[in-house]
């Protein structure tokens, strides 16, 4: 039902956009020129494990620990996250666009530990703010009245600035405790599609983009949480709206 009420409300925006001409502002005349963001994104991992995986990790076992089973899975789920930024759009040719979108983004992602019976899942939850420096290629189609289509590629630097406090596993004594952790810093590389709605003033842009990283962003830790993988590569889907 939300689906669809979305559908309907994304519909009726492009009908109303159409009937007016040269709406916009002049946003589209300008070589420069600036707005800010709103994103719902859904993320996972991508999991690649080492041989000998499902085999129990026992080094960590510190005197009356019980030792932990044997593996049989290892799985992502999607997680949602939120994000706010700002664009800013330098226009290269009457179709090209350059865009730089820098956005604070507050997600959390979950591995789940699979022993054989569910009573015995293990969920280690991964928290994350990231600041993400984004810069992409837009290229747009010809403008329709006050609706014009368009595609992007581009990359990413996303730095997380989460509390080092929070993730320091040397401070967690109990090793059926313990965190996994990503690296700090990575990079991603992007491709989207969206629509450019002109309104009287401003211009409004849905936008649906995809992210993957370039290398894993597991950090390396010798637990039995993070032991067992190999690589972990991250995943983003982005549904954006841009007010210019």
């Amino acid at each position: 039902m939300k689906i669809k009420s979305g559908l309907l409300f994304l519909c009726l925006l492009v009908g109303l956009s159409a009937r007016a001409q040269n709406w916009g502002g002049g946003v589209d005349d300008t070589n420069l020129h600036f707005g800010f963001t709103f994103q719902y994104l859904s993320s996972e991992y991508k999991i690649l494990k080492k041989p000998g995986w499902s085999v129990p990790y026992t080094a960590d076992l510190d005197a009356g620990d019980p030792e932990p089973k044997s593996l049989t899975a290892i799985s992502s789920d999607s997680s949602p996250g939120f994000g706010i930024g700002f664009v800013v759009n330098k226009r290269l040719l009457e179709n090209a666009d350059l865009r730089f979108t820098p956005i604070l983004v507050f997600n959390d992602r979950v591995l789940t530990y699979h022993y054989g019976e569910i009573k015995d899942n293990v969920e280690r939850k991964i928290s994350s703010t990231l600041v993400e420096f984004p810069l992409g290629l837009k290229i747009k189609s010809d403008r329709r009245n006050n609706f014009r289509a368009y595609v992007l590629g581009g990359a990413k630097y996303s730095m997380d600035i989460s509390s080092k406090k929070k993730t320091n596993n040397s401070n967690i004594t109990d090793a059926a405790e313990k965190m996994v952790n990503n690296k700090r810093n990575f990079l991603s590389y992007e491709a989207g599609l969206g629509f450019d709605l002109y309104f009287e003033y401003f211009k409004m842009s849905p936008e649906i983009k995809l992210s993957y990283s370039f290398n894993s962003v597991l950090k390396p830790e010798l637990n039995r949480y993070s032991y067992p993988i190999d690589k972990l590569m991250l995943r983003h889907v982005t549904f954006s709206l841009f007010f210019e």
